[in-house]
């Protein structure tokens, strides 16, 4: 009976401290369950504006911006010389 009252009592003492850190598990278990759906579904925290990204430099031949690499390919114009 001893170890019992010395348990309800420890309880007692911190059970704001256990409600609280089963609070911010479980909104930490949601946050991850929410993002990791979100990935498998495609969605991206990505902007899309790679120039802004601070991965990348927002050059053509970065590989880590996400978004630059399922963007379509523009082309820059040609500079022409109309030297006659």
């Amino acid at each position: 009976m001893k170890g019992r009252d010395n348990m309800l009592a420890w309880l007692s003492a911190n059970l704001i401290n256990i409600v609280l850190i089963a609070v911010i598990v479980l909104i930490t278990g949601m946050l991850i369950r929410s993002m990791i759906r979100d990935r498998k579904a495609g969605k991206s925290s990505c902007g899309g504006n790679c120039a802004s990204c601070g991965v990348c430099s927002g050059c053509s031949t970065c590989n880590k911006c996400s978004m630059m690499n399922s963007a379509p390919a523009t082309k820059k114009p040609v500079p022409t010389s109309d030297q006659n």
